[in-house]
């Protein structure tokens, strides 16, 4: 088995995770610098990716299907000793997969609710 072919979902959440990152980065981006202390007119500019955002978010969405097919399969499709058939480690994916899967929502949802905050 190649290294590159994973049968335990760990790679389709890890892409899920940074495109959920890449979508939320135009509007979280700038917040989390202000809330920081950083600030400046350059911030406006952070905007760069915006029109990119439909894109990271579909590429997210894609990811965490394949990886949720890949963590939550049954236990008996799995070989012995391969990671999916840890009980422990398929618990800690789980964990992982609804962790990102909040980040990919706060991603869809934080350019609607931005303006509540202002």
């Amino acid at each position: 088995m190649s290294k590159f072919k994973s049968k335990s979902g760990g790679a389709s959440l890890a892409v899920g995770g940074m495109a959920g990152l890449l979508a939320s980065a135009c509007c979280l981006g700038p917040l989390v610098l202000i809330t920081l202390g950083v600030s400046g007119a350059w911030i406006g500019n952070l905007t760069a990716l915006e029109p990119y955002r439909p894109l990271f978010i579909g590429a997210a969405t894609v990811a965490m299907f394949f990886a949720w097919r890949r963590i939550y399969r049954p236990v008996e499709q799995c070989s012995p000793g391969e990671t999916c058939a840890i009980p422990q480690v398929r618990k800690t994916y789980k964990v992982i997969f609804w962790v990102v899967t909040a980040l990919v929502l706060v991603a869809l949802v934080f350019p609607y609710i931005l303006p509540l905050f202002y």
